[in-house]
């Protein structure tokens, strides 16, 4: 089991699927598993693509 920060919110996820996990390293999250190491520029832009779609959505409800 791991802690997991994601925009700030904090979760408890299970790691039984990835091996080699270090502090610090990037995963992708689904359902309370981590799935896959991933880097940490795609990471970020991932996280950046989804801070987009949430704007937008947001101006289009207005």
């Amino acid at each position: 089991m791991a802690l997991v920060s994601i925009d700030g919110i904090s979760l408890e996820i299970s790691i039984a699927l990835i091996d080699e996990l270090e502090v610090g390293d990037c995963v992708l999250v689904h359902v309370g598993y981590a799935l896959a190491k991933i880097d940490p520029t795609e990471a970020k832009r991932t996280l950046e693509l989804l801070q987009e779609l949430g704007s937008a959505a947001q101006e289009c409800r207005s």
